[in-house]
């Protein structure tokens, strides 16, 4: 008898680990803080549900690729993308419509964060003010077309066309001209007048900390998740709340299409939106939170983008006018202001 229970206890212990180890979620992520992601994420998430999470890193050309090369037996289960991207994915058949009843944390995003693209196709778990880091001793900006004033413009650095922030700061700047063109054609010709003057097209954020702390420049659009180390230099710095908003970015959690663990997926994107794992993520400084029941301290608020009215004043550039217009962005850039 003991040995039937012994033998029976066995089976079971085998039959548990082998349905754990058949029982796998993979996601496809940014590189990006891995170990926080991993100690804050994905360890609980496996404890919890008693699976693996297989992770998948790269830069987002290099996942899509991914994804559409495996279109039709997809390895990915679930992938986390910019709000363009996902819509790029959607128009390529790669993603499947998210049934949000299943996310019981979904009431609690911010409303910009629920359905980004206004398909069903993404959630928004994180996202980003873009504005204007200024001498606040030397200027005074209250719009962005300040920014190209003549006593300002030979202070400033821009983004190249060809980062993130360039889109971004350009769509604002099309804007403060009292124009609303996709081609950003107002934006990208008033910046190329300036062009001569301007100190630096960049291509790399990190740069201008040493232009600031070496009084090279006054002023540059930037994300928020820049701010940090401007701070920390002896130079009275402020963040622009200019008259025409600030602009940003969003990332999105997607789903494969014909994923056979789409529940699994469904589970582990809830797990990243609930107020305990978003809050730790927001105090170790990864992602600014998309749950609005998020509660952090003055000090790692000022570091994040953060709170309802923040997140109500963000003017993201819609993904259908990103995705239509990028190459006409680059020519005209290319024409008015070079390479």
């Amino acid at each position: 008898m003991l040995k039937k229970l012994i033998a029976a206890s066995t089976m079971a212990l085998l039959t548990t680990a082998s349905y754990a180890a058949d029982k796998t979620l993979t996601i496809s992520v940014y590189a990006f803080a891995q170990d926080d992601f991993k100690e804050i994420l994905y360890k609980p998430f496996e404890e919890k549900c008693g699976c693996k999470l297989v992770v998948e890193t790269g830069n987002s050309v290099e996942r899509l690729a991914k994804m559409e090369a495996n279109k039709a037996s997809p390895v990915v289960d679930m992938a986390v993308v910019s709000m363009a991207d996902a819509l790029q994915a959607s128009r390529a058949g790669l993603i499947d419509k998210i049934d949000t009843a299943k996310l019981s944390n979904f009431d609690k995003l911010y409303d910009i964060a629920k359905d980004p693209n206004k398909d069903g196709m993404s959630v928004g778990y994180t996202f980003y003010a873009t504005s204007i880091v200024y001498r606040t001793d030397k200027m005074k900006i209250e719009s962005w077309a300040d920014l190209l004033k003549p006593e300002y413009a030979p202070h400033i650095a821009f983004p190249n066309v060809t980062t993130n922030q360039g889109p971004t700061a350009l769509y604002m700047l099309e804007k403060s001209l009292g124009h609303n063109e996709a081609d950003l054609k107002n934006a990208i010709a008033a910046v190329g007048e300036k062009s001569n003057d301007i100190v630096t097209f960049y291509v790399k954020s990190s740069q201008l900390v040493q232009l600031m702390q070496q009084e090279e420049i006054w002023a540059a659009p930037i994300g928020r998740f820049s701010w940090a180390p401007f701070t920390k230099l002896d130079l009275p710095l402020g963040w622009a709340t200019p008259k025409e908003g600030q602009t940003g970015g969003m990332n999105v959690m997607v789903v494969a299409k014909d994923s056979k663990n789409r529940d699994l997926a469904l589970e582990f994107m809830d797990f990243w939106l609930s107020t305990e794992i978003q809050t730790k993520i927001a105090e170790k400084l990864v992602d600014s939170p998309a749950n609005k029941e998020v509660k952090v301290s003055d000090e790692i608020a000022n570091n994040l983008t953060y709170g309802e009215e923040t997140a109500k004043s963000l003017q993201l550039i819609p993904s259908d006018v990103v995705l239509d217009n990028r190459d006409t962005w680059l020519k005209e850039w290319n024409a008015k202001i070079g390479q």
